[in-house]
Protein backbone atom coordinates (compact mmCIF):
# COMPACT_ATOMS: atom_id res chain seq x y z
CA UNK A 1 0.00 0.00 0.00
CA UNK A 2 1.33 3.41 -0.93
CA UNK A 3 1.09 6.48 1.23
CA UNK A 4 -1.20 8.17 -1.31
CA UNK A 5 -4.80 8.98 -0.62
CA UNK A 6 -7.46 8.71 -3.29
CA UNK A 7 -9.81 11.67 -2.85
CA UNK A 8 -12.34 10.13 -5.21
CA UNK A 9 -12.65 7.13 -2.90
CA UNK A 10 -13.13 9.44 0.09
CA UNK A 11 -15.80 11.35 -1.81
CA UNK A 12 -17.60 8.11 -2.72
CA UNK A 13 -17.57 7.07 0.94
CA UNK A 14 -18.87 10.48 2.04
CA UNK A 15 -21.68 10.46 -0.50
CA UNK A 16 -22.65 6.92 0.50
CA UNK A 17 -22.68 7.89 4.18
CA UNK A 18 -24.60 11.11 3.57
CA UNK A 19 -27.16 9.36 1.37
CA UNK A 20 -29.71 10.81 -1.02
CA UNK A 21 -32.25 13.53 -0.43
CA UNK A 22 -33.09 14.62 3.11
CA UNK A 23 -35.15 17.42 4.56
CA UNK A 24 -35.27 16.60 8.27
CA UNK A 25 -37.30 19.19 10.22
CA UNK A 26 -34.63 19.44 12.94
CA UNK A 27 -31.76 19.95 10.46
CA UNK A 28 -30.95 23.64 10.18
CA UNK A 29 -29.24 22.90 6.86
CA UNK A 30 -32.61 22.43 5.19
CA UNK A 31 -32.98 20.37 2.02
CA UNK A 32 -29.86 18.30 1.37
CA UNK A 33 -28.80 15.77 -1.22
CA UNK A 34 -25.59 13.72 -1.13
CA UNK A 35 -24.68 15.71 1.99
CA UNK A 36 -24.70 19.03 0.12
CA UNK A 37 -27.12 21.61 1.50
CA UNK A 38 -29.33 23.62 -0.77
CA UNK A 39 -27.46 26.81 0.21
CA UNK A 40 -24.11 25.31 -0.85
CA UNK A 41 -25.58 23.92 -4.08
CA UNK A 42 -27.04 27.33 -4.94
CA UNK A 43 -23.74 29.07 -4.18
CA UNK A 44 -22.13 26.75 -6.72
CA UNK A 45 -24.67 27.43 -9.45
CA UNK A 46 -27.27 24.71 -9.05
CA UNK A 47 -30.78 26.10 -9.62
CA UNK A 48 -32.94 22.96 -9.74
CA UNK A 49 -34.84 21.03 -7.10
CA UNK A 50 -32.59 19.46 -4.49
CA UNK A 51 -34.26 16.08 -5.06
CA UNK A 52 -32.56 16.13 -8.48
CA UNK A 53 -29.16 17.55 -7.47
CA UNK A 54 -26.63 15.50 -9.47
CA UNK A 55 -24.15 13.28 -7.68
CA UNK A 56 -21.39 14.51 -10.03
CA UNK A 57 -21.94 18.10 -8.90
CA UNK A 58 -21.82 17.00 -5.28
CA UNK A 59 -18.52 15.21 -5.93
CA UNK A 60 -17.05 18.30 -7.61
CA UNK A 61 -18.09 20.48 -4.65
CA UNK A 62 -16.57 18.02 -2.20
CA UNK A 63 -13.29 17.99 -4.07
CA UNK A 64 -13.10 21.75 -4.47
CA UNK A 65 -14.40 23.18 -1.20
CA UNK A 66 -13.85 20.32 1.26
CA UNK A 67 -10.46 19.06 0.02
CA UNK A 68 -8.42 21.53 -2.03
CA UNK A 69 -9.59 24.92 -0.69
CA UNK A 70 -8.95 24.14 3.00
CA UNK A 71 -5.60 22.49 2.23
CA UNK A 72 -6.48 18.99 3.35
CA UNK A 73 -4.72 17.75 0.21
CA UNK A 74 -1.50 19.17 1.70
CA UNK A 75 -2.20 17.38 4.98
CA UNK A 76 -2.62 14.14 2.97
CA UNK A 77 0.95 14.46 1.69
CA UNK A 78 2.08 14.15 5.31
CA UNK A 79 -0.61 12.18 7.15
CA UNK A 80 -3.23 10.52 5.00
CA UNK A 81 -5.45 9.13 7.78
CA UNK A 82 -5.54 12.53 9.44
CA UNK A 83 -6.41 14.18 6.11
CA UNK A 84 -9.27 11.74 5.57
CA UNK A 85 -10.66 12.58 9.01
CA UNK A 86 -10.33 16.33 8.43
CA UNK A 87 -12.16 15.94 5.12
CA UNK A 88 -15.02 14.06 6.79
CA UNK A 89 -15.15 16.49 9.72
CA UNK A 90 -15.11 19.40 7.30
CA UNK A 91 -18.14 18.01 5.48
CA UNK A 92 -20.08 17.56 8.69
CA UNK A 93 -18.93 20.57 10.75
CA UNK A 94 -17.25 22.92 8.30
CA UNK A 95 -13.69 22.99 7.06
CA UNK A 96 -12.65 25.83 9.37
CA UNK A 97 -13.85 23.84 12.38
CA UNK A 98 -11.86 20.81 11.20
CA UNK A 99 -8.74 22.94 10.68
CA UNK A 100 -9.21 24.48 14.13
CA UNK A 101 -9.41 21.05 15.73
CA UNK A 102 -6.07 20.16 14.13
CA UNK A 103 -4.45 23.39 15.29
CA UNK A 104 -5.74 23.02 18.84
CA UNK A 105 -4.54 19.42 18.99
CA UNK A 106 -1.10 20.35 17.64
CA UNK A 107 -0.78 23.08 20.28
CA UNK A 108 -1.85 20.75 23.07
CA UNK A 109 0.64 18.08 21.94
CA UNK A 110 3.76 20.24 21.56
CA UNK A 111 4.89 19.67 25.14
CA UNK A 112 4.61 23.34 26.14
CA UNK A 113 6.49 24.46 23.05
CA UNK A 114 9.48 22.17 23.51
CA UNK A 115 8.83 20.28 20.25
CA UNK A 116 7.64 23.28 18.17
CA UNK A 117 6.08 26.63 18.94
CA UNK A 118 2.36 27.15 19.40
CA UNK A 119 0.53 28.17 16.27
CA UNK A 120 -2.43 30.48 15.83
CA UNK A 121 -5.70 28.58 16.04
CA UNK A 122 -7.02 30.67 13.16
CA UNK A 123 -8.87 27.72 11.58
CA UNK A 124 -6.88 28.01 8.33
CA UNK A 125 -4.32 25.47 7.11
CA UNK A 126 -1.29 27.56 6.26
CA UNK A 127 2.48 27.32 6.42
CA UNK A 128 2.62 27.49 10.24
CA UNK A 129 0.12 24.66 10.65
CA UNK A 130 1.96 22.52 8.12
CA UNK A 131 5.32 23.25 9.78
CA UNK A 132 3.90 22.30 13.19
CA UNK A 133 2.45 19.10 11.73
CA UNK A 134 5.79 18.26 10.12
CA UNK A 135 7.62 18.86 13.42
CA UNK A 136 5.07 16.77 15.33
CA UNK A 137 5.38 13.86 12.89
CA UNK A 138 9.19 14.05 12.94
CA UNK A 139 9.12 13.89 16.73
CA UNK A 140 6.36 11.27 17.12
CA UNK A 141 6.59 9.21 13.94
CA UNK A 142 3.84 7.01 12.50
CA UNK A 143 2.22 6.46 15.90
CA UNK A 144 2.01 10.22 16.25
CA UNK A 145 -0.48 10.44 13.41
CA UNK A 146 -2.78 8.02 15.23
CA UNK A 147 -2.54 10.00 18.47
CA UNK A 148 -3.21 13.27 16.63
CA UNK A 149 -6.17 11.63 14.92
CA UNK A 150 -7.57 10.60 18.33
CA UNK A 151 -7.14 14.16 19.61
CA UNK A 152 -9.03 15.59 16.63
CA UNK A 153 -11.81 13.04 17.05
CA UNK A 154 -12.03 13.80 20.78
CA UNK A 155 -12.59 17.47 19.98
CA UNK A 156 -15.17 16.50 17.37
CA UNK A 157 -17.03 14.23 19.79
CA UNK A 158 -17.05 16.91 22.48
CA UNK A 159 -18.53 19.37 19.99
CA UNK A 160 -21.29 16.91 19.04
CA UNK A 161 -22.22 16.50 22.71
CA UNK A 162 -22.21 20.28 23.18
CA UNK A 163 -24.44 20.72 20.11
CA UNK A 164 -26.98 18.28 21.53
CA UNK A 165 -26.83 19.84 24.98
CA UNK A 166 -27.35 23.38 23.73
CA UNK A 167 -30.01 22.58 21.11
CA UNK A 168 -32.20 19.63 22.09
CA UNK A 169 -33.37 19.18 18.47
CA UNK A 170 -29.82 18.03 17.69
CA UNK A 171 -30.35 15.00 19.89
CA UNK A 172 -32.11 13.52 16.84
CA UNK A 173 -28.69 13.38 15.14
CA UNK A 174 -26.30 12.70 18.03
CA UNK A 175 -26.36 8.90 17.91
CA UNK A 176 -25.66 8.87 14.16
CA UNK A 177 -22.92 11.47 14.45
CA UNK A 178 -21.12 9.45 17.11
CA UNK A 179 -21.72 6.13 15.34
CA UNK A 180 -20.59 7.25 11.90
CA UNK A 181 -18.26 10.22 12.37
CA UNK A 182 -16.04 9.17 15.28
CA UNK A 183 -13.52 6.34 15.00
Amino acid sequence: MTNSLDIDTLIDKAITLEGGFSNHPADRGGPTRWGVTEAVARTHGYAGKMQHFPREQAAAIYKRIYWHQPGFDRIAQRARHLAAELFDTGINMGVRTAAGFLQRALNALNRNGRDYKDIAADRVIGSETLAALDAFLRKRGAQGEQVLLKAVEALQGARYIRLAETRPANEAFLYGWLAHRIG
